[in-house]
């Protein structure tokens, strides 16, 4: 999906206008993948625009710098207010939120302990990454190992799995695919955890199957528990998905979206009931209707 410019991306405590945020070539974080970054968004409220899970997603950006071993120059204070900042300065009622750190120029090399870290915050209009109705592939690749990368850290590096995957599902006709890990249990998809829903039930791969620890997934379990829904995580065979009544994914970039069809096992056109009920709960959420969750909500404006 096409990137719509903003005028504005924070850059190391300075606005800079978009086309001129830039970084060097030899950035050890382009060569190497020494980065993290976090998927924010910020919605339209009745009280104005608010970011949701600012304080959640900054932590992680946080804790996924130290597991790398990167510095960060920044505590989350400080990032909160550069988030609400560049959001007011681009002045859209919602949008998307980049944060991303990375170890930037200075040495070259594996190590190069030297360079800086350069964090930066770009906001953009982006709709859902994912339309409804999704058709769902497993993928030939395996999802990363934890023995192999720090499976819970969300660093750049890493990513090049999801790109291979979604590359060969969108190749072969798919919508998005869903890696296994190497013992064969479903882990996520490329950029979305996944749910199954089964006599009522809903069931999550557990972060030690190499998913990420999402938090629109915590989101969900959180909805589902308030909704009086049993959910529980634990592994899940591929076979899982054909068998289940229900099929959904969420994470920050696509909401909640349900999964037509697995490996061409079709789930029906249109939402499950669980998915329904969960999709409306976390629609109401986001945007300020349910005031059981406004501690979620950090408002752009004070």
């Amino acid at each position: 999906m096409r990137v719509e410019e903003s005028k504005f991306i924070w850059m190391d405590g300075e606005l800079v206008p978009w086309g001129e945020a830039r970084v060097h070539v030899l950035s050890h974080a382009l060569h190497y993948g020494t980065a993290v970054l976090e998927g924010t968004r910020a919605y339209e409220t009745a009280r104005g625009p608010a970011v949701f899970r600012l304080d959640d997603h900054l932590r992680r950006l946080v804790v996924s710098a130290r597991i790398i071993g990167l510095a960060m120059p920044y505590p989350v204070e400080e990032l909160r207010e550069a988030t609400l900042r560049t959001v007011a300065a681009n002045g859209r009622p919602s949008c998307y939120i980049r944060h991303l750190a990375h170890r930037g120029y200075g040495e070259m090399g594996i190590a190069a302990r030297g360079c800086p870290t350069s964090v930066s915050i770009a906001t953009w209009e982006w709709g859902a990454l994912l339309g409804s109705g999704v058709r769902l592939m497993t993928s030939s690749w395996r999802r990363n190992d934890q023995t192999v990368v720090p499976t819970a850290a969300k660093a750049t590096g890493p990513y090049l799995n999801s790109v291979l995957a979604k590359q060969e599902a969108l190749d072969a006709g798919y919508d998005e695919a869903v890696l296994l890990n190497s013992a064969g249990y479903v882990s996520e998809c490329t950029g979305a955890n996944l749910f199954v829903v089964r006599d009522g039930v809903l069931a999550t791969p557990p972060d030690s199957a190499g998913a990420l620890a999402g938090l629109t997934q915590d989101t969900v379990e959180r909805l589902a528990a308030d909704l009086g829904l049993p959910a529980v995580r634990r592994e899940l065979m591929r076979s899982d998905l054909y068998a289940a009544d229900e099929v959904f994914l969420c994470g920050t970039a696509a909401g909640i979206v349900h999964v037509s069809s697995v490996d061409r096992r079709e789930l029906g056109d249109g939402p499950g009931p669980v998915t329904a009920r969960l999709s409306d709960a976390y629609d109401a959420v986001v945007h300020g209707r349910d005031d059981r969750y406004q501690h979620w909500l950090t408002p752009v404006a004070a």
